[in-house]
C-alpha cells in the first residue's frame, strides 16, 4: 500500500480542498492526483517535494509515516507545536497616533517591540501587521477600521485591483486598491473605493512596504449604509474611472 498516496489524500481533506483544487496547486492533472490517492500510481518526487514545502513536512514523513494515524497524532501535533512557538502569530498593531513614527521606525526592532500585538488563529502562518485607518476614502470600509495585511516582499507580486496597505515616504500609510501601471513599472496607481477621491500615482522607489489586506476589523454597527441610488452611482463612477485608467495605461 502507498503511504504517500494515503497521506496526500489526508492532507487534501485536512485543508478542505477538492481534487481539482489540490491538483492545481501541485501543477498536475486531477486524474493523476486521483491515481496517487487511489494507490494506482506512486507520486513523483517533484510532487512530493512540493507537498513537503506546502505542509512543512519532510519527505521521510510523507513516505513512511501515516499522518492520519490518531494514535501518534504526528502531523497535527507537530503543526500545533510550531504554531505555539511561532512568532509570526503575533500581529503588531500600528495605530493612527503611531503612523508618523512608523515611517522612521518600521525597521527598528526597538520601535516595533513597543507596538501592541494580538493574534488571529484563522490566519495561515506568515508575516502580518495591522494598521488603523481614518477617513472616508475607502467607504464602505468605515473610518477607524483596522486592516490586517500580509507582507509583500516583491512589488512584482502585487495583483491589480486588490487592496493593500501601502507605506511610502511621500504619502505615509494609506489603504488603497492598487493597479499596476502598464506603461511604467516604476509607478503604482492607488485607487479609493469612494469615487469622490481621484486615483493617483506613487513612484515605486518611494514605496517602503506593501501589505496585502487579509482581514478588516471594525467596530459593530459602524458599517456605512448605502441606498440603491448611491450604489448605482458608485458602480457607474468606478466603471468610468477604470475605463479612463486603462486608456492612460495603454
Amino acid at each position: 500500500m502507498s503511504i504517500a498516496g494515503q497521506n496526500l489524500k489526508y492532507l487534501r481533506k485536512l485543508r478542505g480542498w477538492t481534487q481539482e483544487e489540490f491538483a492545481g496547486k501541485l501543477g498536475i492533472k486531477r486524474s493523476l492526483l486521483g491515481a496517487y490517492e487511489e494507490e494506482r500510481a506512486e507520486p513523483r518526487l517533484e510532487v512530493l517535494e512540493t507537498v513537503s514545502d506546502m505542509f512543512k513536512l519532510t519527505l521521510d514523513e510523507l513516505l513512511r509515516k501515516e499522518l492520519s494515524d490518531g494514535k501518534g497524532g504526528s502531523y497535527i501535533s507537530k503543526r500545533r507545536a510550531q504554531k505555539l512557538i511561532s512568532a509570526s502569530t503575533d500581529i503588531q498593531l500600528v495605530p493612527v497616533k503611531a503612523a508618523a513614527g512608523y515611517l522612521a521606525g518600521y525597521a527598528d526592532p526597538e520601535f516595533l517591540d513597543e507596538l501592541n500585538t494580538f493574534t488571529l488563529p484563522m490566519l495561515a502562518p506568515g508575516s502580518y501587521r495591522a494598521f488603523e485607518i481614518v477617513g472616508d476614502s475607502m467607504l464602505p470600509t468605515p473610518s477607524g477600521s483596522v486592516i490586517v495585511g500580509e507582507k509583500v516582499d516583491d512589488l512584482e507580486d502585487i495583483k491589480s485591483n486588490q487592496t493593500y496597505v501601502v507605506v511610502s515616504r511621500n504619502e505615509g500609510i494609506v489603504y488603497k486598491r492598487v493597479m499596476k501601471n502598464n506603461k511604467s513599472r516604476s509607478k503604482l496607481t492607488l485607487i479609493s473605493d469612494n469615487t469622490a477621491y481621484q486615483p493617483y500615482n506613487v513612484n515605486s522607489d518611494d514605496v517602503i512596504e506593501v501589505w496585502k489586506a487579509q482581514m478588516i476589523i471594525s467596530k459593530a454597527n459602524t458599517q456605512q449604509r448605502w441606498d440603491v441610488n448611491q450604489l448605482a452611482n458608485l458602480v457607474s463612477n468606478l466603471q468610468d474611472q477604470v475605463t479612463t485608467l486603462k486608456k492612460k495605461m495603454n
